[in-house]
């Protein structure tokens, strides 16, 4: 098949998030498969990054690269604004090349990628598929202009999909609870990729100057209050008041942060909570940094208002570290009791979830020996087969018009 995948965000802009991390795994698995796939994303800058396309060229459209098959189309920007691109060149791409798929796979809400190629799509009768990735649900910030966006783009998007994708059934309840007919939406769950070798025990601490002794408690994540870190950073005073800090421990944030002074806020309330020294924030990390960063925590953290999976959450447990989630986590009932515990929404709930992994040393290694069976349910093989199924049949609907 010949497959058109559309994200506002791909590799190596990972500082976007998720999207620029999960959606590169997705494309090699099936480009693996002798599919076909191109991906149409904006262009944050590839020429000047210092990762990512070797040798892009200059297109019609854009910079573009083929690396192993993989054409990508980095679309020229006219203005941004935050995560949000205006892209006119997409008009043209879809006008020249867009029958030349067999569908498309849109990932994503509130930009404006998705909307121009959903309506080209719905004018020339091309099936395509439509993966929120956790965002269907306004939550938090600029929530005014979130429901704006579905009243001009999102209805009409996602109206129009033949398909939508939830990783997992909170978030297929969110989307029948939105007005989403339950029929239409399929539960894909991610998947993990791990490198073939991972850094070596101890690699992350030695660059940090961090004891072999001392518990390492990690956040992994963009610094945004969506995903919790305030709860995480109040959790641990909380508990290592309970312990009487007797024991040596630290709380690690890596992620990148937006700007607007959030991660200065974080700073300022671990000073206020008499964390000096013992939160240490590293900016984000990536590649091999990231890895070793996961191995070498006693315990790894996601409290998360909302989280339509969670993928660092089983990043980690790849890496056979315990974790903690929220109730309000899609990976919560895979590793619950597994390979981690399941905490509500709650800074109480999380600190005694923290004392029972820092301060139980049979439970910490019962679950850690658990990661390694969970990490082997977490691959990308049945996720793909999913999306295979689906492909073929909405491929095939449209061969037979």
């Amino acid at each position: 098949m010949r497959i058109l995948k559309v994200t506002q965000s791909y590799y190596p802009f990972l500082e976007k998030g998720g999207p620029a991390v999960k959606v590169p795994a997705i494309v090699r698995a099936l480009r693996q498969r002798n599919h076909r796939v191109t991906v149409l994303t904006a262009d944050w800058g590839v020429r000047t990054t210092k990762v990512g396309p070797e040798a892009p060229v200059r297109g019609p459209w854009g910079w573009q690269s083929d690396e192993n098959g993989i054409e990508v189309v980095y679309l020229r920007g006219l203005a941004r604004y935050r995560a949000l691109s205006v892209n006119p060149s997409v008009f043209g791409f879809c006008r020249e090349r867009l029958d030349e798929f067999d569908l498309v796979h849109i990932y994503g809400l509130y930009d404006l990628l998705g909307p121009a190629v959903a309506y080209f799509c719905r004018r020339r009768g091309i099936p395509y598929v439509v993966e929120p990735m956790g965002m269907f649900r306004p939550i938090v910030r600029n929530l005014w202009l979130k429901r704006l966006y579905h009243f001009l783009f999102g209805q009409m998007m996602l109206g129009g999909a033949q398909r939508l994708i939830a990783t997992a059934e909170q978030e297929r309840k969110e989307l029948g609870e939105g007005g989403i007919p339950y029929a239409k939406v399929i539960v894909r769950r991610n998947g993990v990729e791990v490198p073939a070798q991972l850094p070596p025990a101890g690699t992350f601490r030695r660059q940090w100057g961090i004891p072999t002794e001392a518990r390492v408690v990690l956040f992994l994540g963009r610094l945004v209050s969506k995903k919790g870190p305030e709860v995480i950073l109040e959790a641990f005073a909380g508990w290592r008041d309970q312990a009487g800090n007797m024991q040596p421990a630290l709380l690690v944030f890596a992620g990148p942060a937006e700007r607007d002074g959030y991660r200065q806020r974080l700073e300022a309330s671990a000073s206020r909570l008499g964390l000096e020294g013992k939160a240490v924030f590293t900016g984000p990390l990536y590649g091999d940094a990231k890895w070793a960063a996961y191995r070498d925590a006693d315990v790894f953290v996601l409290p998360s208002q909302n989280e339509n999976f969670g993928n660092s959450a089983a990043e980690a447990v790849a890496c056979g570290t315990p974790v903690i989630v929220t109730d309000r986590c899609g990976i919560a009932p895979l590793i619950d009791q597994r390979a981690g515990l399941v905490v509500p929404y709650d800074r109480g709930a999380l600190q005694e979830g923290l004392a029972q992994l820092l301060d139980e040393e049979t439970l910490r290694q019962r679950l850690r020996a658990g990661c390694t069976e969970v990490a082997r349910a977490l691959n990308w093989e049945e996720p793909l087969a999913v999306m295979e199924t689906l492909y073929a049949e909405l491929a095939g609907k449209r061969m037979q018009k």
